[in-house]
């Protein structure tokens, strides 16, 4: 691939999506179809054309649409599934992990530093407490055999270095920190385009707006939501991959899902971050909120873990209860608490946990959801439709995986095992050759091994260089190259999720225009 060119056959577009879809509803029977593009069926398409299946995936709105794009952007190593004695769930998040780190998304996915000040409001034993969890971390670390200097052993900290790491926390009382780290993807909906890219690279026509309206063992009834047009897909599996959705296309389980929010603010509001925080909940004993630098002149302070009760919204909505909880947390620590008015934006998602029932308290009231494990689990229907729920954005490649393998056996598919382990991702590369790159650290970052590619659209035409927002790092170039390679339709694909724009709305107003131009420069001529 030559540094002014996307890596070859990853490049969506609504050309492209408009012939595979044609082709997809032709009468031919694929071997895989799978419903729902977020982490997991992305990551699903992907395990699948990686195996050499014939593969469509389709998803009724855009790629990351649902919970994948409302993370906390961490990568998790297992380390708060320890604590409620699920050791299976923490040792395969942090191989996972380490799998991402080392092998797949080097690129996207880094250590993050974490600091948990030592204020008066953390007792010695609740510190003693927290390090005894980093080092069992550290543990888990070395049994995923995720080397040191991909994520740095944990240690303790004096009040000086608290201060210099944590500048923006009441320094009067502050006894010193605990350090950890754990590993962040530079953006979650980025992941999962990188996900979708790459499945297309290997043959899977991936689909956006196209809603499966009926799923059967052998197909869907289906239709484009850009035209109204029905059609059906045929195929010899069905995959259900539709996350807190997954109960609206099959039977046979439920999902209980949990909100957690996100606030959104200027990074100036808490000045210089060199690492995020670990906040204790007060009156939690394993419960943090966390304060998380983005490096785009935005800060994320989450999260809350509350049931969701009646009907599931394609995007969730922000109580005040949240937003009041995370700025009392938040405010605990601070010299200066930060106003409601400070908040300049706020999101949540839906955590699509598998509710197993029997999930009762003490009292004989259901469980808090932060209760549920956060296992996944491969089902089957009579029909012949394999679903995946539960899980995490960690254990993604585990769970396609696992999709995969049973509805190969449920429908007879003859296929290898899945090579996803050790395939990497679109713009991945090892991390010399990365630092080798001839591009800003912020593209490479984001782009990987294509930055190179993204930054020449910028040299040929120098107003493409400029930012489409005075104080964020995204340019023209990032837009133009979402719309030709990245499978952009609208200005909604472009500011909520193949960049991050949208999260602030006064934001996403100020650039609505530029993402309109960058739209209309690609459409196509009429006739």
């Amino acid at each position: 691939m030559s540094h002014t060119e996307a890596a070859p056959g990853s490049s969506l577009s609504a050309h492209r999506r408009g012939r595979e879809l044609a082709e997809a509803t032709d009468g031919r029977v694929v071997d895989v179809l799978v419903v729902g593009l977020g982490a997991t069926g992305a990551g699903t398409a992907l395990d699948a054309a990686a195996r050499g299946l014939d593969v469509v995936a389709v998803d009724a709105h855009d790629l990351a649409f649902g919970t994948s794009r409302w993370s906390s952007k961490l990568i998790h190593g297992g380390l708060r599934y320890l604590a409620s004695a699920q050791f299976d769930v923490a040792h395969e998040s942090a191989v996972e992990r380490g799998v991402l780190m080392t092998r797949t998304a080097p690129h996207l996915v880094a250590a993050q530093p974490f600091v948990l000040p030592l204020t008066p409001l953390v007792s010695r034993g609740q510190a003693s407490l927290a390090w005894a969890g980093f080092r069992a971390g550290d543990v888990l670390r070395l049994a995923a055999r995720t080397p040191r200097q991909v994520l740095p052993a944990p240690r303790r900290l004096s009040a000086t270095e608290a201060r210099h790491l944590a500048p923006s926390v009441r320094a009067a009382g502050m006894r010193g920190g605990l350090l950890s780290w754990d590993g962040k993807v530079t953006d979650d909906a980025r992941l999962v385009t990188a996900l979708a890219r790459t499945a297309a690279a290997r043959g899977a026509r991936v689909l956006t707006r196209v809603r499966a309206l009926e799923l059967t063992g052998s197909g869907a009834r289906i239709r484009d939501e850009l035209t109204g047009e029905e059609g059906e897909i045929r195929a010899r599996a069905v995959i259900n991959a539709t996350g807190v959705w997954a109960g609206e296309l099959a039977e046979g389980f439920r999902i209980r899902p949990s909100r957690g929010t996100h606030l959104v603010l200027r990074s100036e509001r808490l000045g210089a971050l060199p690492a995020g925080l670990h906040i204790p909940v007060p009156g939690e004993t394993n419960r943090f909120v966390l304060v998380l630098p983005q490096g785009d002149g935005r800060v994320y302070v989450g999260l809350t873990d509350e049931p969701v009760d009646g009907g599931i919204p394609d995007v969730p909505e922000v109580p005040e209860t949240d937003i009041g909880f995370l700025l009392d947390v938040l405010g605990s620590v601070l010299d200066t608490p930060v106003a409601r008015d400070e908040v300049v934006g706020a999101f949540a998602g839906l955590r699509p946990l598998l509710d197993t029932s029997g999930h009762e308290g003490r009292d004989g009231a259901q469980a808090r959801t932060s209760d549920i494990s956060r296992r996944h689990a491969v089902l089957t229907s009579p029909e012949g439709v394999t679903t995946v729920v539960g899980g995490k954005l960690t254990t993604y490649r585990r769970m396609a995986q696992d999709a995969v393998d049973a509805a190969a056996e449920a429908r007879g598919l003859r296929t290898g095992p899945s090579p996803t382990a050790a395939l990497p991702l679109v713009g991945a590369a090892a991390p010399e050759r990365l630092r080798a790159l001839p591009a800003p650290r912020r593209l490479v970052r984001r782009y990987g091994t294509e930055a190179a590619a993204v930054q020449a659209l910028a040299a040929q035409d120098p107003a493409l260089a400029e930012p489409v927002l005075a104080g964020h790092p995204v340019t023209r170039a990032e837009l133009l190259w979402a719309v030709r390679h990245e499978g952009a339709l609208d200005e909604s694909d472009l500011l909520d999720r193949r960049t991050r724009i949208g999260l602030v709305p006064q934001d996403r107003t100020d650039v609505l225009a530029a993402a309109r131009e960058i739209l209309e420069r690609t459409a196509p001529a009429r006739p």
